[in-house]
């Protein structure tokens, strides 16, 4: 995994829906299962989506923490 990804996810807010202006890593499990069941947005924000929902599925948001 590349660290700007990591980074990306503690820097970038989500730009639109219920959670705008939320960090992506501080986005609810939920939502991104739900983004996961209806299909991620295209580009870097699909991407950044889909890492954060299998960074949280699989309890590996301790790689986060030191980026906070």
């Amino acid at each position: 995994m590349n660290s700007q990804v990591l980074q990306d996810l503690v820097k970038i807010q989500m730009p639109f829906g219920k959670y705008k202006g939320r960090f992506i890593c501080d986005l609810p499990e939920y939502y991104l299962i739900w983004y996961h069941n209806k299909g991620f947005p295209a580009g870097k924000l699909g991407m950044l989506l889909a890492t954060m929902y299998e960074i949280k599925v699989n309890g590996l948001e301790y790689l986060l923490k030191p980026l906070k």
